[in-house]
C-alpha cells in the first residue's frame, strides 16, 4: 500500500484533499485564531457558563451556508477536549422536532443515553419536563453543564412554545447549569418568541455573514496547499505547492474566484467548487492545474437555459432573436404572427440565405415552448398562433447562447449586438 502511494503521490494528495474539504470543522480553523471571530467569542460565552457553573442561551444568525453550525461544532469539540467529562451535548432539529411533545421526547431519549438511563417512549410531557428539570439539577450539582442546540431555532416559535418556556424555566433553578444554543437563518428570530419566553432569554446573539472575498483566498490556500512534513514525498509536496501558487497569484484564477463569489460567498459553495477541482485532478499530470478550476467553476455555475441554447437551431435562435427584438421596442403583448413579420422584415432587409416557411417556423416555435426558452402569458384556449408569449431568457443569457453556439450566423450576432447594445 505505501509502495502504491509512493509510486503515484497524486492519488494520495487527493485523497487527503478530500478529506480536508469534507471535514467542516477543518475549513473553519483560520477563523479561529483571532479573538474578534465567532468562534472565540462563543467558545468565551459557553467557557464562562462551564466554568461559573450559570446559565446562558445565545442565537447563531445568519445566512444558509455561511458556517453557525460548523463553528459551533468546532467549538464544542474544542470544550470537550479541554472540559473532559464537564459536557454533555443534546441536539434538536426544527424540522423534526418542531412539536413540543416530540422535542421534549428527544430531549428525555438523549438524556437516558448519555447517563445510562432507561428511557420510557410511554412518558407524557409533562413527566419528561420533570425529568429533564430533575437531569438539569443532578448535573450542576455534579458540576456539569447541558449544552441543548436548538438548529432551525425559528421553527421552535411555531405554536405555544412550551418546550421553550419549560426549558428556559427550568434554567432558572440555582442549582441548574445549562447553555441553550439556537441556529437560525432569521434575523429576526429572537422577535418571535413570545413575552414570557423573552423575559428569560439571554438576548445575546452572534450574526454570521459569508466570507469576503480576501477571506475565501485565504480559506482556500489552507485547504488546498500540502504540508511538507507528511507522508508525501518531500519533493512533490514543494512542487505542488509551488504549482499551486503560481495559479493562486493567475490572474486568470481571480477572475474565476470573483465569478465564484458573485454567485455565492458561502464556504458550503466554497468545498463545492474545490471538490470539483480535486475530482479533475489528471493522475498523470499528477498537479493542480488553472484548467482544473476552470472545469469546476463550469460545472458548478451551470445554466440550464445556456445548455439549452447550445442545442438550438438557427431558425430557433432567429425566432429568439426577434422576440428581444419586440420586447427591445417594449412590444408589451405579441405572438407567432407578430413573430412571423419580424422574422420576414430581418430577412428583406438582410437579404439573408435562412428563409424557411411559416410551417417549420411553427414547429421551431412548439420546439422553444418545449424548451420554455419562451411561454404563454396567459392560460386562455385559443390557437397557438395567436396566444401572447414572452422570452423566457435574459438578454445576457441570450447573447452568452449566441456566442457559444456554433451554428449561429455571424449575421446574427451582429443584429443582436447592434439592437441590444447601441
Amino acid at each position: 500500500m505505501e509502495e502504491g502511494a509512493a509510486q503515484n503521490p497524486a492519488e494520495e494528495a487527493i485523497i487527503f484533499l478530500r478529506s480536508r474539504i469534507c471535514n467542516p470543522s477543518f475549513l473553519f480553523t483560520p477563523f479561529s485564531n483571532s479573538p474578534d471571530t465567532n468562534y472565540s467569542k462563543l467558545k468565551f460565552i459557553i467557557s464562562n457558563s462551564i466554568t461559573g457553573a450559570c446559565n446562558n442561551s445565545i442565537l447563531l444568525l445568519g445566512p444558509r451556508g455561511c458556517g453557525k453550525t460548523a463553528v459551533l461544532d468546532l467549538v464544542l469539540r474544542d470544550l470537550n477536549a479541554e472540559y473532559t467529562d464537564m459536557i454533555l451535548v443534546v441536539r434538536l432539529n426544527g424540522l423534526l422536532h418542531s412539536d413540543d411533545i416530540s422535542a421534549l421526547k428527544e430531549i428525555a431519549r438523549q438524556l437516558c443515553l448519555e447517563n445510562q438511563l432507561l428511557f420510557s417512549k410511554m412518558a407524557s410531557f409533562d413527566d419528561n419536563s420533570q425529568f429533564m428539570t430533575d437531569m438539569l439539577r443532578e448535573c450542576g450539582l455534579a458540576h456539569k453543564t447541558i449544552i441543548f442546540v436548538l438548529d432551525e431555532f425559528d421553527l421552535f416559535t411555531q405554536g405555544k412554545q412550551r418546550l421553550l418556556y419549560s426549558l428556559l424555566d427550568a434554567m432558572q433553578s440555582l442549582t441548574s447549569q445549562a447553555v441553550v444554543i439556537g441556529v437560525s437563518c432569521r434575523l429576526d428570530a429572537d422577535q418571535l418568541l413570545e413575552k414570557r419566553v423573552r423575559s428569560r432569554f439571554s438576548h445575546r446573539k452572534l450574526l454570521f455573514v459569508p466570507p469576503s472575498t480576501e477571506d475565501l483566498q485565504r480559506l482556500l490556500e489552507h485547504t488546498l496547499y500540502l504540508p511538507t512534513d507528511s507522508t508525501f514525498p518531500h519533493d512533490y509536496a514543494i512542487e505542488f505547492n509551488a504549482k499551486l501558487h503560481k495559479i493562486l497569484n493567475d490572474q486568470r484564477f481571480k477572475e474565476i474566484l470573483h465569478s465564484l463569489s458573485d454567485v455565492d460567498t458561502s464556504v458550503c459553495h466554497l468545498s463545492k467548487f474545490l471538490f470539483q477541482v480535486i475530482c479533475s485532478i489528471d493522475l498523470k499530470y499528477g498537479f493542480l492545474s488553472l484548467d482544473n478550476f476552470k472545469t469546476a467553476s463550469l460545472g458548478i455555475q451551470r445554466q440550464p437555459k445556456l445548455e439549452s441554447l447550445l442545442g438550438a437551431s438557427i431558425l430557433e435562435l432567429y425566432l429568439l432573436v426577434c422576440m428581444n427584438r419586440l420586447e427591445l421596442r417594449e412590444q408589451s403583448s405579441y405572438n407567432f404572427n407578430t413573430l412571423m413579420k419580424e422574422y420576414k422584415s430581418i430577412h428583406d432587409s438582410y437579404q439573408t440565405s435562412d428563409n424557411y416557411a411559416q410551417n417549420v417556423c411553427l414547429l421551431a416555435f412548439e420546439h422553444l415552448l418545449e424548451r420554455e426558452l419562451i411561454g404563454f402569458t396567459d392560460s386562455r384556449a385559443q390557437s397557438i398562433e395567436y396566444r401572447p408569449v414572452k422570452l423566457l431568457i435574459s438578454p445576457y443569457e441570450l447573447h452568452q447562447g449566441l456566442k457559444v453556439n456554433r451554428s449561429c450566423p455571424p449575421i446574427l450576432r451582429k443584429l443582436f449586438d447592434h439592437e441590444s447594445f447601441q
